[in-house]
């Protein structure tokens, strides 16, 4: 289950900051409501696409994926 934090408990990143974050073929997002606030959860589903892994909610995710060693993985368009 992810939870969501306030501004004051993470350090913005740069890129994050732009709401960038690079297409990939194996994320899955979910839409939770949440309050009047939307949250994304969402998982990884590489290498095979059965079993999913949760990575969380969209901010923790991103730091995950941006540091994702596969990069066959993202959308040829991103680069």
């Amino acid at each position: 289950m992810a939870l969501e934090r306030s501004a004051q408990d993470t350090a913005p990143d740069a890129r994050l900051a732009l709401g960038h974050l690079r297409r990939c073929v194996f994320r899955r997002m979910s839409a939770v409501e949440r309050g009047t606030k939307p949250l994304y959860l969402v998982e990884c589903l590489y290498p095979d696409r059965i079993v999913p892994i949760p990575l969380g909610d969209l901010e923790t995710s991103a730091l995950i994926c941006e540091s994702c060693e596969a990069l066959h993985i993202f959308r040829a368009d991103e680069d």
